[in-house]
């Protein structure tokens, strides 16, 4: 008998089943795709040598992740590769705000008005990142705080909505750019603990970057699954789990699963019945004969650029795809350009990219066109470089993931207390109504991101109960 079985090979269950095996456990893991990487997987989708992430391509969370950073991945084929800006935020006036390593340097891209406001903001946490990163990232309490002095400021600081947050700024570029990285996670600006989010990004960012993994991000993947074979674990891929039966005998049983999906194959009736899902995304994999025309010159040499021309239109955006029901027509746009950083992602000339914007729960229309009517607003031209485009929408990216219900690739809505407290509100969140069953996917806290901070914290939870049968 295996001592635990993980189901899905996500980052989350992957690590999970790391932090198990490093202890000593037997584990096999499950998937039901042929290849390991739920959300951080790296196909050719348009053209032949055109290598796209199908889902997460940039990884703040993944290079500052504690739980990456103690594993010997690097022994395994990854690396981490920066473009020259982490992040920018282009203008319709061809100028632009930049999330930089250099807290000073994206100080000044926010004007003189604002350069201090920022200052204040990020510096007394950016020298205790490491333990805060830690801290924040194994809410709720998996373990001591290091810092519960730090952690309790970051929290008077981030619990407040971003709304509050944004008005320590005076002029639309600090506004917009904190707007935008609030939007990564789909919450509304208004909503419980967002200026969390926007903070801990920009902090993520000053402290490591914002990365791409060489290759694609496929090779964080591979590298988790080699480390784990390495241990004893196994990997059985093109194997689909209906029920508990499907599965051999284990003493415990992990899913990096959704919390539906979970349910239905362990019987647990109506127990997720609660958990709210958020808006999807229409998603866009571009091949193209060249860098993209960005107006804004920061904008070509970022890794990660993000499209709304200012606060209100990424705040109208959001409203219109999480509480009105409709896409919106100037979607906010999160843009990954890879080959920028790592120019083996295509042919030489060529580049990769992709843009994505957020639409209603399971929407069924084609954002195509309103997608690159906003890229042409800050990079004309843009479609004259379009060789070829895959697009996906809640319906097609559910069917490459089961856990992006209804398109939702948060799994799960990031607003109100489901921000922290997910699947249910409960001190245990890794545990169900099976003492010999947990979840380990994005569905629990910290929440969405490559970071397999949900598959460690969910390891210690199943460790214990091993220890104690």
């Amino acid at each position: 008998m295996l001592d635990a079985v993980v189901v899905g090979a996500g980052p989350n269950g992957l690590t999970a089943a790391v932090e198990l095996a490093r202890r000593g456990f037997s584990v096999a893991v499950f998937e039901a795709r042929g290849t390991v990487g739920g959300g951080a997987r790296t196909e050719e989708l348009t053209l032949p040598g055109f290598r796209h992430d199908p889902c997460s391509a940039a990884h703040p969370l993944g290079i500052n992740s504690p739980a990456f950073r103690a594993l010997p991945l690097e022994r395994y084929g990854l690396a981490w590769l920066h473009a020259e800006l982490p992040m920018a935020h282009p203008f319709p006036d061809g100028t632009a705000a930049v999330l930089s390593r250099s807290v000073g340097e994206t100080a000044a891209s926010f004007g003189p008005r604002d350069a201090g406001a920022y200052r204040r903001l990020v510096e007394p946490f950016l020298p205790k990142w490491d333990t805060l990163a830690r801290d924040f990232m194994s809410l709720p309490l998996t373990a001591l705080p290091r810092d519960p002095v730090t952690l309790a400021r970051f929290g008077l600081v981030g619990l407040p909505p971003s709304t509050l947050l944004m008005r320590r700024f005076r002029d639309e570029p600090a506004r917009t750019l904190f707007a935008g990285l609030v939007a990564h996670v789909m919450a509304p600006l208004g909503g419980f603990a967002t200026s969390a989010i926007g903070l801990v990004f920009a902090l993520a960012a000053h402290a490591r970057g914002w990365p791409v993994a060489r290759g694609g991000s496929q090779n964080l993947s591979d590298a988790l699954a080699a480390y784990l074979r390495d241990l004893g674990g196994s990997v059985h891929t093109d194997y689909e789990v209906k029920r508990l039966d499907d599965l051999p005998p284990a003493r415990a049983y992990v899913f990096d699963t959704s919390p539906t999906a979970l349910a239905r194959i362990a019987g647990f009736g109506d127990h997720y019945a609660n958990y709210r899902y958020g808006p999807g995304v229409f998603k866009i994999d571009y091949a193209l004969d060249g860098p993209v025309p960005w107006t804004a010159k920061e904008a070509r040499v970022a890794g990660t650029v993000q499209i709304g021309a200012n606060s209100a239109e990424i705040g109208a955006a959001l409203r219109a795809a999480s509480r009105e029901g409709r896409a919106p027509d100037k979607p906010f746009l999160i843009t990954v350009q890879p080959s920028v950083a790592d120019p083996t992602r295509a042919p030489a000339g060529k580049h990769v990219f992709w843009a994505y914007g957020h639409v209603p729960h399971g929407w069924t229309g084609d954002l195509t066109d309103a997608i690159e009517r906003q890229l042409e607003r800050f990079a004309p031209g843009f479609r004259d470089r379009v060789l070829a485009r895959a697009t996906a929408g809640p319906r097609e990216l559910a069917a490459r993931n089961a856990n992006y219900v209804g398109g939702d690739i948060a799994s799960g809505a990031v607003s109100g207390l489901q921000i922290l407290l997910r699947p249910k509100v409960t001190a245990f969140p890794y545990h169900t109504p099976h003492p010999a069953v947990f979840i380990c996917s994005s569905a629990t806290p910290p929440g969405p991101g490559v970071h397999g901070m949900s598959g460690h914290n969910a390891a210690k939870a199943v460790w214990r109960r091993l220890r104690q049968s």
